[in-house]
């Protein structure tokens, strides 16, 4: 395309900022509930899943053409425990079937969860924004310019300098004395040292989300069903080379089927953008995939595909936890020290972490209400551990819970697993495995992480936050036996970090694979071996992109709406 047709139509799309960037986002006229949808409906684009990528792609494609947008769960807006970070955790701990947050559990035996509503794993995440190296934007093949383009049009909207306190202050400080360095200030860059990040939370503590991007949407261009279901894409067969994926199937929240084509025209597409776990599910329910997987679940092979659902990998999370001497300040993550040896260090604080409750009883991010059990060992983080650690949490003092978590999560990971259906209901989870800390490399970067945090806690600049009496191996053999975990595999986990590494496994919600480019879809993100069908999320990436994923999946669903656009005004 030529250049001023790209001045034409990035003059377009910063005409549509401006319309739609005054609507209130909680009454975006194009949302509503699939149950008022008609039972067959025909749009240029359909996406398959509200989420973090899935909800820039719908606004960006809404400038030129008909778009809808088929979400599984529910708006996010009015929802406190999704809204206010001082309720963090509230809607992973929440198992009821219209929350906004789906457990899962790995067959590695490590607790998860994935988003089921409007914005994504951004309406439930920690909140961090920081963007990817530019070594990893290199290494994909993305336009810079435009990369950076696109970040910067999510930044408008979602992205804020969060307020450094005392005990975060103290992580940074710590970080410096030990040694990563230097100091890189606030920014979104990924850069080598210790930073403060960008957030999503805003100085009243209120969250904003991908569904906030819709504010970008022209609202004549686009649909948005909640409580969508997507069971099926439909593939035309007759007269063509390659199957041709043409609808979608999509159940209601009454169960009513209903069906959306794409209307005819050669540029008219199926995006998927359900995330790690969704996006290969819903190829394999649709017949692309492993075909005597397939097969054993009488799915009709529209292609066999034994790509799908392989290099699923969550990044391996550890932590230490700092009991302090004084009060420390509620926070979720606003440091992160980015190492030379590829791990990455972060940390949260509070009395209450949040979860709502009179008097304290939580621990956050880390707290068993959702999942993390630490050093219960993999296989034995069940339901019933859970409520022992919760029950033995409602007895302490309210002292046990002041202090703070500090983390590192492995960068890559250079280990992976795979993904397979388990029946053939899109609603219920797949089987995943992650296999952590499978490669070595993987196991030595969480060791030079945990090293580091012992160089933190022993700072100077951290110590008026750790008893004086709490030797490192005390904290290290209290984070991996209690309260929050009950079973610790090993009684001697500081003597081996190695081992302590192992046992206390947790996840940062990083999961990514199962649709990987070069290998289930292209450079532009087309799915190899079938037309008008595409991918775009979290499910393409061979590697967790910098420290902490949301802004570039954020960035992504823009980038490659831009693309797209762009492709279609072509001649």
């Amino acid at each position: 395309m030529g250049v001023w047709w790209w001045s034409i139509f990035l003059a377009a799309i910063l005409f549509f900022h401006d319309f739609c960037a005054s609507e209130i986002a909680p009454n975006y006229s194009f949302m509503q509930n699939a149950t008022s949808a008609p039972s067959v409906s025909y749009y240029d684009y359909i996406i398959v899943g509200g989420g973090t990528a899935g909800c820039p792609l719908a606004a960006t494609l809404s400038q030129n053409s008909s778009v809808l947008l088929l979400e599984r769960g529910g708006s996010p807006y009015g929802n406190p425990n999704i809204t206010s970070l001082s309720s963090f955790g509230a809607a992973l701990s929440d198992l009821s079937p219209t929350s906004p947050s789906q457990r899962f559990i790995s067959e590695d035996g490590v607790i998860n969860a994935r988003a089921r509503v409007l914005g994504g794993g951004s309406c439930l995440n920690a909140g961090f924004y920081t963007r990817a190296p530019p070594d990893y934007v290199r290494d994909v093949g993305w336009n810079g310019r435009l990369v950076n383009e696109s970040y910067e049009w999510v930044e408008e909207v979602v992205t804020f300098e969060p307020p450094m306190r005392q005990w975060q202050s103290a992580v940074r400080d710590g970080l410096l004395e030990a040694g990563v360095l230097p100091n890189n200030g606030f920014t979104y860059d990924h850069l080598y040292g210790t930073k403060i990040g960008g957030t999503i939370f805003d100085q009243k503590g209120q969250r904003h989300t991908a569904a906030d991007l819709l504010e970008y949407a022209n609202p004549t261009g686009l649909t948005v069903l909640l409580h969508a279901s997507v069971h099926k894409i439909l593939f035309r067969h007759k007269g063509k080379i390659r199957p041709l994926a043409h609808g979608v199937i999509f159940r209601d929240a009454k169960g009513a089927k209903r069906r959306a084509y794409l209307k005819n025209g050669p540029k008219n597409e199926i995006i998927i953008s359900s995330g790690a776990l969704g996006s290969p599910q819903l190829l394999m329910l649709s017949g692309v995939g492993p075909a005597e997987h397939l097969k054993a679940h009488n799915i009709t092979v529209v292609l066999d595909q034994p790509l799908v659902g392989q290099g699923m990998s969550d990044n391996p999370m550890n932590a230490i936890f700092v009991p302090s001497p004084l009060p420390v300040e509620v926070s979720l993550i606003q440091v992160v020290g980015i190492t030379h040896f590829g791990s990455y260090i972060e940390a949260a604080s509070g009395e209450n972490f949040a979860g709502g409750s009179s008097p304290p009883r939580d621990y956050g991010m880390f707290s068993p209400k959702i999942g993390q059990l630490s050093t219960v060992p993999p296989k034995h983080r069940t339901q019933e551990a859970i409520d022992k650690a919760v029950e033995y949490m409602n007895q302490l003092d309210d002292t046990a819970f002041r202090g703070g978590f500090i983390l590192e999560k492995v960068m890559g990971p250079v280990s992976t697993g795979h993904l397979e259906l388990r029946n053939r209901n899109p609603n219920e989870n797949p089987s995943v495995t992650f296999n952590y800390f499978k490669e070595p490399q993987d196991l030595s970067r969480c060791v030079q992480g945990i090293q580091t945090i012992e160089k933190i806690i022993d700072s100077k600049a951290f110590s008026k936050f750790r008893y004086n009496f709490m030797s490192l191996p005390t904290l290290l053999n209290m984070t991996a036996s209690g309260p929050i975990n009950l079973l610790p595999k090993h009684s001697n986990a500081s003597t081996s970090l190695e081992q302590y590494c192992k046992d206390t496994v947790m996840t940062i919600w990083h999961y990514h694979g199962g649709c990987q480019v070069g290998q289930v879809v292209d450079q532009d993100y087309k799915v190899l071996g079938v037309d008008a069908l595409r991918v775009i999320d979290g499910s393409t990436f061979n590697y967790s992109p910098g420290t902490n994923p949301q802004a570039t999946v954020m960035m992504l669903g823009r980038y490659m709406g831009v693309k797209i656009l762009s492709e279609r005004l072509a001649k």
